[in-house]
């Protein structure tokens, strides 16, 4: 397919475009929506053909025997990432946001620490908070424009309170792809404080060229302290389908979840079953990789345009589709880049404060749309810091 022609999402209940306009006053008429984490492109058509056929059939009930899913789910973790897992391993969630909450239900309790290395994904903080749990916000170090971890600073920081570390990998909002050598050292410390890892690996498939994600899981000694989170949903642009995979290989760890599920009632999507089944496949990896082709061209498009206006500088992007740019070089004030960046350029991107400590100076944008997108954004940004030039 191409990636150059998309449909117009305007007034088709698009979080991302028809909700713009409410949140930060950017108009869906004239203005770019580089926000919400969902792109701008068609599915591969495997996946069109998957939701045809549920259409064709016409009945839409529950859905049974989950074979063909589980055994997508490993044939792709086997053939993408050289991890082989089981199929009992696999509970299905609406998402990972609700992956995430149900890890907080199962592993804490009212009160505890759960650790996240920001800035970070947003909802991590929001579902901390909502469950009465304690957000310890443990900041990357930014070194020359490229986040790394302080684990000295990390461990003084530790109560003894702190029961779980959610980290993202590859990283969001900077799209860092962390080495083994990190997630040794990531391992290391949540074994150092006893705490479970929660490793939310969404974007593991969206890595930019010369970069390869690591499975958390390939880290030893791991296991028993180990939940990680997958989805087709930001891989094949199907968020709205809500199904999460948290995979666990600890049966102690597999139980205590599973007994939350149960509790709650949880059952799955049968469209986000049958659109999941359909994308990993090998048609589904050739679309994916001519998708992360066409990412790193408006990477290289984006990242030109926006680094030529001076005192701004976007992260260099290792995986997925968010850019992260720090404005702090203009000297401005963050609402007066944000009134720039909304009213002046007329685009919708998400406040880095919203991603916790460490955010302020920062705007993320959604570079999973068109070039000539891509392309509009980067030429209205520069009209709108033109006193810089």
């Amino acid at each position: 397919m191409s990636f150059d022609t998309t449909p117009d999402r305007r007034g088709s209940h698009s979080s991302k475009w028809d909700s713009m306009e409410s949140i930060y006053s950017v108009s869906p008429d004239d203005g770019i929506a580089m926000w919400v984490a969902d792109m701008e492109f068609q599915p591969p058509q495997c996946v069109q053909d998957a939701v045809k056929a549920m259409h064709d059939h016409g009945v839409y009930g529950y859905y049974g025997d989950e074979g063909d899913y589980r055994a997508a789910i490993q044939w792709w973790m086997s053939e993408r990432h050289g991890w082989q897992i089981d199929p009992s391993w696999i509970f299905t969630t609406h998402g990972l946001v609700n992956g995430t909450a149900l890890c907080i239900d199962a592993y804490t309790s009212t009160g505890d620490g759960v650790v996240l290395f920001t800035p970070v994904y947003h909802a991590f903080a929001r579902v901390i908070n909502a469950a009465g749990r304690h957000v310890v916000s443990c900041e990357l170090a930014n070194n020359a424009g490229r986040y790394e971890f302080d684990f000295d600073a990390y461990d003084a920081q530790m109560t003894g309170n702190e029961r779980m570390l959610i980290l993202c990998s590859p990283h969001n909002p900077s799209g860092r792809v962390w080495t083994k050598t990190e997630l040794q050292a990531v391992a290391a410390f949540a074994k150092r404080h006893e705490l479970i890892l929660v490793s939310d690996e969404i974007h593991h498939d969206l890595t930019m060229p010369g970069y390869t994600h690591i499975p958390t899981a390939h880290i030893d000694g791991i296991s028993d302290r180990l939940v990680t989170m997958t989805a087709t949903t930001k891989t094949f642009n199907i968020a709205g389908g809500h199904a999460g995979n948290v995979i666990i290989k600890d049966p102690d760890l597999r139980a205590r979840f599973g007994g939350r599920m149960a509790a709650m009632g949880i059952s799955a999507n049968s469209f986000g079953l049958f659109m999941a089944t359909a994308a990993y496949s090998p048609d589904g990896a050739a679309w994916v990789d001519d998708l992360r082709a066409y990412l790193d061209g408006n990477r290289q498009v984006f990242d030109a345009g926006v680094n030529a206006i001076p005192g701004v500088k976007s992260m260099a992007l290792e995986s997925t589709y968010l850019a992260w740019v720090d404005f702090s070089g203009t000297g401005m004030s963050m609402e007066e880049v944000i009134e720039r960046v909304q009213k002046n350029a007329k685009i919708a991107a998400s406040h880095g404060p919203t991603f916790g400590l460490g955010g302020d100076n920062f705007l993320r944008f959604n570079i999973g749309t068109t070039r000539a997108q891509i392309e509009d954004a980067v030429a209205r940004l520069q009209v709108a810091f033109s006193d810089l030039q």
